[in-house]
Formats: C-alpha cells, sequence, structure tokens
C-alpha cells in the first residue's frame, strides 16, 4: 500500500514537472497571432480616413491590408480616437495601431513600435492670402536630433519675430503638440484640436493664423483647398519627434513585433511603401 502511494505520488510529480516543461517551453515559443485587431483614427486625410459610405480609405488603409498579407493573418480594422489610441491598446481593445503615430522617446515610455514605415517632417500651413504665406526656408528639413538641434533651434530664433503673437491650430496628443511645447512655449497662442480637420476648418475662417502637422497632411490640405491654402516654412524632423510613422505595439506582444518589423521589410524592399506614399501623398516617405 506504501509502495503504491509513493508511486502515485512520483508520478503526479514526473506528471507537473511535465506539464510544466510543457508550459515553459510553449512561454518561449512565444504567442501565435491568427488574428489582429488594428485602430486607427479614421480622421487623418491622407493617412486614413473615412469617406461618405462610411469605410475607411488612406495610404495605412491600403498598407496595413498589405501587411496583414504579408504576415499571412487575418486583420480586422476599427476606428479609435487618437487621443486615446495607446490607453486602449494597453486595456486590451485591440493589439495594434496605425494612425501615422510617431515612435517618440515619450511614447516608447508606454508602448512598443515596430520599425517605421513613413517618414515625414512637421510644417505649418496658412492662408495663402496671409503675410505668414511668406515664411523663410519653404520644405527645408532641419533635424532635431542632437547633433543637429542647434541649428533647428536657431531656424526658431528666425521664426520668432514673424511668429509671435500669433494663434496657432494643432492637434491634441500630436507630435506637432509635443514640437510646440518645447521649442516654440510661449512664442504663440496654442489651440487644441481633437482631429486635423477641425483646425483646417477654424484656420479657413480665421479663428487661428496657422495650422501645424505632418508635411503629406499639410500638401494634401492644401491641394484641396482650391488655392486657399498653403504650406509655409521650414519642416522639422527626429529628436522629440521620433524616427518616422510606426506601429503601435503592447511592450508584452515581442512576437507581433517581429512579425510587423519583416512585414514592413519586405513592403520597402518590394517598392511598395514608395508606391503608396507616391500615390497618397506626392512624394516618396520610404524610411532610410
Amino acid at each position: 500500500m506504501i509502495k503504491t502511494k509513493l508511486a502515485a505520488a512520483a508520478y503526479a510529480l514526473c506528471l507537473a514537472g511535465a506539464l510544466s516543461t510543457s508550459f515553459n517551453a510553449a512561454a518561449e515559443a512565444g504567442k501565435t497571432w491568427s488574428t489582429v485587431r488594428i485602430a486607427t483614427e479614421g480622421a487623418y486625410h491622407p493617412y486614413n480616413f473615412t469617406k461618405p459610405d462610411g469605410t475607411l480609405d488612406g495610404m495605412e488603409i491600403e498598407l496595413y491590408k498589405v501587411l496583414c498579407d504579408n504576415m499571412k493573418v487575418k486583420c480586422e480594422i476599427m476606428v479609435q480616437p487618437f487621443a486615446s489610441s495607446i490607453p486602449a491598446l494597453n486595456a486590451g481593445k485591440f493589439d495594434a495601431i496605425i494612425s501615422g503615430m510617431s515612435a517618440t522617446p515619450k511614447r516608447r515610455e508606454v508602448i512598443d513600435f515596430s520599425q517605421p514605415y513613413t517618414q515625414a517632417g512637421q510644417t505649418f500651413a496658412v492662408l495663402k492670402s496671409s503675410p505668414l504665406a511668406s515664411l523663410p526656408d519653404l520644405g527645408t528639413r532641419f533635424s532635431l536630433n542632437e547633433k543637429d538641434e542647434a541649428t533647428a533651434i536657431a531656424e526658431v530664433e528666425k521664426l520668432r519675430p514673424l511668429l509671435k503673437g500669433k494663434t496657432i491650430g494643432v492637434q491634441s496628443a500630436s507630435i506637432a503638440s509635443t514640437l510646440l511645447d518645447k521649442y516654440f512655449k510661449g512664442m504663440m497662442t496654442v489651440r487644441e484640436y481633437k482631429t486635423m480637420q477641425e483646425h483646417d476648418l477654424d484656420l479657413k475662417a480665421g479663428r487661428v493664423d496657422l495650422v501645424i502637422g505632418s508635411a503629406p497632411y499639410m500638401k494634401n490640405t492644401a491641394d484641396k483647398s482650391n488655392g486657399e491654402i498653403v504650406m509655409a516654412g521650414p519642416q522639422f524632423i527626429g529628436g522629440i519627434l521620433g524616427s518616422g510613422s510606426s506601429i503601435g505595439l503592447r511592450k508584452s506582444d515581442p512576437e507581433l513585433k517581429a512579425m510587423f518589423d519583416k512585414a514592413i521589410d519586405q513592403a520597402k524592399t518590394d517598392g511598395t511603401i514608395k508606391k503608396l506614399s507616391e500615390k497618397w501623398f506626392g512624394m516618396d516617405t520610404t524610411p532610410l
């Protein structure tokens, strides 16, 4: 009887050990993804936007389908306000964000990112009739990376007397907002908006003097304005603005990050990102 009990106990211990080994091996192998839930703002033309019929379109909408095909997974797309997308991601509402989101150092504190799939500067847009339409250095890119930051700061100081006392519109929680807070603080009155379309309307109505956002977005806004709006002044890249637009991911999903990185590599190599950025932005924004 005692031997039987001892044998049973030994068997139980062996079984527990085997199960533990199996679970550990599964954990080491990582999570297997067959379906990925992706969120986008649906209000950031030409990156992503909602058409009158309620369907989504834009560069990122075409791109996510390509990336999902490359990863050989089923993807589900949903709309999420930009300002609340990171908390919603970490709460498990979806698995990834594709919404023109730059991988900034501050955002990296709370979520992970894929490699960038597009890189464009932050710049201004104004009414064509505004004196600000002649802001200097149109389209010139100034890097905020540490080794180049002094030159960018000198450019900001060059703009100071022209922008002082003006009112600027910016989307809340955006990298453009971060740029204004660090480098243009106290220079202008900053008015924040939930979407960029809202500040575009206020620009046309004369309630703000200028707006700021990504160069592709501003170019699209100008192109659709029948000459009423123009891009103005320099562009700022790098540093606190991050390395470019990337897929936002939970830190607990390294397997998914690896999958997106590989899929983006493929889309860069085969020319897909170049083709889509030229189609939607009018310029090649493939990251270097």
